[in-house]
């Protein structure tokens, strides 16, 4: 969402806008399905499409109907079935969930609340005393809740079995010519890392602070499938040296032996999106793969995977010291510079978005895949919950990688320089790629 400073007015618009746009963005990312596509568990690593949507709902009643107008719970019962950290995913299909219809018009009645209490609300932070309506943050908050929720039940369809979801979407645009290759060097210094800055950052991309990095250097763009299948042909998976001890231990056990859903056909090699089998673009990024993959090709090609600290000097930092909020500059998202907010319902090629690349020359850094990182989550100094532990604190410490830049299943609301995403180094169903850096 903006961080530009608003009037309360304008605010209030602009937040009750995106309310009605990321609503309208679930229900058309849903409404292809029918009632048993939505009830059932397409894979255990995913809640059925129900329980996401329902969820979403008890989420703005929790914030935005009793944190900022303390209403009165529509259902207590609810608050314990779509409890996120009380329930996990594998199990959530045996709770006592809302149908479709049900999910629909829950969604409905708190939304209408949501927007009456909007109307009532101190924004500024000021006249109530309340940091969580300060410059509308609850609002952004649970806007980007959803966001995210509509990125994770993508993922989930695009785990559907048979002929899967089927989406129409116009083809991505055609790289530059010839694409971005080879490295970028970022010079030692220190730069600004997190914000303060962004009205609806997250806790954990705060607060802002200095970091001196020694000089590196980071690939120009995502590998690519046609790299990576170059890893895979060498034998990649079959190397224990290349990989770490328990991602070894992890290939063996699950007999992985390329990114998930590739197909090989003999010597071709396809795969599978969203219930179409086509030939593997070679010129896409490499996505659906884990942190441990991502590690073991950053060392077959005698690289390593960046820190998170290396990928966001790469991404906001300019030569003459200015922090962005975005690689191209201070300026929202469009299509011109960004493959954001599902529409295409894949990556696009490798040196399509020119006009998006950082001041460093980095392309594609936000958008089309996550981008692994080799860093642990972990607090930035001086951190502190806000405003709730659940949302990160909870998540720190080494069980967890970083991954940066957003995917092409991203909302623009949900993304910037600074956001940090987080996840097992096993996980692969997500919009997972990488690049790779290497010192001096």
């Amino acid at each position: 969402m903006s961080g530009v400073h608003l009037e309360n007015g304008d605010l209030r618009q602009r937040l009750a806008d995106e309310l009605e746009a990321v609503r309208q963005r679930s229900l058309d990312l849903l409404s292809p399905l029918d009632d048993d596509a939505l009830f059932r568990q397409h894979s255990p690593l995913m809640s059925p499409l129900v329980w996401d949507l329902a969820h979403v709902g008890n989420y703005e009643e929790l914030w935005l109907l009793r944190e900022v107008a303390g209403a009165a719970p529509i259902d207590a019962a609810l608050d314990d079935v779509y409890d996120a950290f009380r329930h996990p995913r594998a199990g959530r299909p045996s709770l006592p969930l809302l149908g479709p219809a049900e999910s629909r018009r829950y969604l409905v009645d708190v939304r209408g609340r949501a927007l009456d209490a909007l109307e009532k609300a101190v924004l500024d932070g000021d006249g109530d005393g309340r940091a969580l309506l300060a410059g509308g943050f609850v609002y952004g908050m649970v806007v980007q809740h959803e966001h995210q929720h509509d990125e994770t039940m993508l993922a989930t369809l695009q785990l559907m079995a048979g002929a899967g979801y089927r989406p129409l979407a116009p083809p991505p645009p055609a790289a530059v010519d010839p694409p971005p290759s080879g490295e970028v060097y970022v010079p030692a210094g220190p730069f600004v890392m997190g914000t303060d800055r962004e009205p609806f950052a997250y806790d954990n991309e705060r607060p802002a602070h200095v970091v001196d990095l020694p000089a590196f250097r980071i690939d120009a763009g995502p590998v690519t499938n046609g790299r990576y299948l170059e890893f895979v042909l060498d034998g990649g998976y079959d190397r224990p040296e290349l990989w770490e001890a328990e991602g070894w231990t992890w290939r063996v056990d699950n007999d992985v032996r390329h990114p998930q859903f590739w197909v090989r056909e003999g010597r071709d090699w396809t795969r599978d999106r969203y219930g179409f089998h086509e030939d593997l673009p070679l010129d896409e990024p490499v996505q659906h793969v884990c942190w441990y993959e991502a590690d073991a090709f950053a060392l077959w090609a005698g690289k390593r995977l960046p820190t998170e600290a290396e990928w966001e000097k790469a991404a906001s930092w300019t030569p003459d010291g200015v922090k962005r909020r975005f690689p191209w500059g201070d300026d929202e998202p469009t299509a011109a510079v960004a493959n954001l907010g599902g529409g295409l319902y894949r990556p696009a090629p490798v040196g399509a978005y020119p006009a998006g690349a950082s001041a460093y020359g980095c392309h594609q850094m936000i958008g089309d895949v996550w981008e692994w990182t080799a860093s642990d989550f972990e607090p930035y100094p001086g951190f502190a919950s806000f405003p709730y532990r659940e949302y990160s604190e909870v998540f720190f410490g080494p069980d967890y990688k970083v991954l940066r830049g957003g995917s092409w299943a991203t909302s623009p609301a949900a993304v910037r320089n600074t956001f940090r995403n987080w996840d097992y180094p096993i996980r692969r169903q997500i919009f997972s790629g990488f690049r790779c850096a290497r010192s001096g």
